[in-house]
């Protein structure tokens, strides 16, 4: 299965969002924000590209933070991917969102726009960046692999 993963798109359409970004979500089985999506316009048009996992982030709108979760447990061929958008600074950000998950094999963060893609005690840590500059795929068959696309 073939997830895209994107966070912090602070965007009012998909119109704002690279070109390249919407064409690779189209041709995903998947699509992981993990939040700061701002407008629910951009979450309604990522789902007509795909079906889509959503956490809210700090700078969302009131409509956003009433209907998505703070964090989310997304199971995919038994693999466990938590979804959380993070905060305060980049410094000890693993340490901090790791607490939240039990038992995962990804977690996927966003807040810092500093990607991230690295096997920390055991986790995959994964931030695809800020939209507009970079994206991420995770592919999982046997194991999880994460790659970055920097645009």
């Amino acid at each position: 299965m073939r997830i895209g993963v994107i966070s912090d798109t602070h965007a009012h359409s998909l119109q704002d969002i690279p070109y390249e970004v919407v064409e690779t979500l189209k041709n995903v089985d998947l699509i992981i924000h993990a939040g700061d999506i701002v407008k629910l316009r951009v979450l309604e048009e990522l789902r007509q590209l795909a079906k889509v996992k959503a956490v809210k982030g700090n700078m969302d709108s009131m409509e956003l933070k009433d209907l998505l979760p703070e964090r989310e447990l997304v199971v995919v061929d038994g693999k466990k991917i938590g979804v959380i958008h993070g905060w305060g600074g980049s410094w000890g950000m693993e340490r901090r969102i790791k607490v939240m998950f039990d038992g995962v094999d990804v977690i996927v963060f966003g807040h810092t726009h500093e990607i991230k893609n690295r096997l920390m005690e055991g986790i995959l840590f994964f931030n695809p960046g800020q939209a507009r500059k970079s994206f991420g795929i995770l592919t999982v068959e046997e194991d999880i692999r994460g790659e970055i696309i920097k645009l």
